[in-house]
């Protein structure tokens, strides 16, 4: 009942906090998919096709955070911007309110991750329906996401695994480490991950997939107190054992003054990494107006930190080159320059002030229900 009322009282404040203002102004490329296709899940659908996309294209399935939306998320992100340079297509599944409040997708209810069932069966349609619409090359699909979209991402991989070549996961979960709100809440925290052998089978058995198995590229900052650092450890663990790969990396470097680790497979290709973002919040790590190469507007939860993870992520995927280094960029400024966004110790509130974020209020709640220190 505790939790229940704390919970209540989240919906509430971010409703109070969404309702005062005008929603801030963004550029909304997207469009919606045309049906008909099967969507169990009851998602929204958006979509982006360049004018000069290539054939067959690569197609890229993002996932929003909570308290966002598919138009929100690109404006942040930059994805569509790198599409039209690149030619590949978007697909942006939505949540609606009628689903989850906050518009988190529901990776934490079993019957939204299973295979088969609920959203994810909802976004597997809508990758066909795509496929059905447009030149997309069946070898080249991916999906990201950020927090819920994150661990949506978690799912897509693991239940779909023959759908995806890779998939790229920024501030999210593992798949299989939570079946209701209260786990949920608990893994954000960092508590009750399972261990390394829990964590593959969890993956191996959601699909009747025998490999090859998705790249996995893992994004995370050091002071994410929503969903805590040790979350990204956890998804290289299960990839790790989903991949059979050794847990010591087989390079350890910085870009952009970041934390960079890589795990190859036999064939010396990149099978996993993962980018250490030191002294970030809760969000998606950007870089913009530095040029080309450097997607992406500062937001809500879309942090400049002198790292562009849309360009990163998109140079993993092997559908755009990697962007080179910034000139001078050393590591103390790139650190200098995440500080700022780093999560600041507050005390627990009675009640959220009026300009608190949702971030904030969130927080505040998971620690008064003991669930965050």
């Amino acid at each position: 009942m505790r939790l229940a009322r704390i919970v209540s009282r989240m919906n509430k404040s971010a409703a109070a906090f969404a309702a005062p203002g005008p929603k801030a102004a963004i550029v909304d490329r997207l469009a919606d998919l045309p049906g008909p296709f099967d969507n169990p899940g009851q998602l929204g659908t958006r979509c982006y096709v360049p004018a000069k996309l290539k054939s067959p294209a690569a197609l890229i399935v993002v996932l929003h955070g909570c308290t966002q939306d598919a138009a929100t998320y690109d404006h942040g992100s930059g994805w569509s911007r790198l599409a039209d340079r690149h030619g590949f297509a978007l697909l942006y599944p939505e949540q609606r309110r009628s689903n989850n409040f906050n518009l988190c997708f529901n990776w934490y209810q079993p019957g939204d991750a299973a295979r088969g069932a609920g959203e994810p069966a909802s976004i597997r349609a809508m990758i066909a329906r795509m496929a059905e619409l447009h030149p997309i090359d069946p070898a080249r699909i991916f999906v990201t996401g950020l927090s819920a979209g994150g661990a949506m991402a978690s799912v897509m991989l693991a239940t779909y695994p023959e759908t995806f070549a890779g998939g790229a996961i920024i501030a999210g979960l593992p798949y299989g480490v939570a079946g209701n709100l209260h786990e949920a809440f608990e893994t954000m925290a960092g508590r009750g991950i399972a261990d390394d052998k829990a964590l593959t089978a969890a993956v191996t058995a959601a699909s009747p997939h025998a490999g090859p198995w998705p790249r996995i590229s893992v994004w995370h900052g050091t002071a994410d107190n929503l969903v805590v650092r040790g979350n990204a450890d956890a998804i290289v663990r299960q990839w790790q054992g989903v991949h059979g790969l050794r847990r010591a990396p087989d390079v350890a470097d910085r870009v952009d003054g970041y934390p960079h680790r890589v795990w190859h497979g036999a064939d010396g290709a990149a099978l996993i990494e993962e980018y250490e973002i030191t002294g970030m919040a809760h969000g998606t790590p950007l870089a913009p107006g530095r040029g080309a190469g450097r997607s992406g507007k500062a937001g809500a939860h879309m942090l400049d930190v002198a790292i562009s993870s849309t360009d990163r992520i998109a140079a993993f995927f092997g559908i755009a080159k990697a962007a080179a280094p910034a000139a001078k960029r050393v590591a103390a400024k790139a650190e200098a320059a995440a500080t700022k966004h780093a999560a600041p110790r507050r005390k627990p509130a009675k009640a959220p002030p009026a300009h608190a974020t949702v971030q904030t209020i969130i927080e505040d709640a998971l620690r008064s229900a003991g669930l965050m220190r």
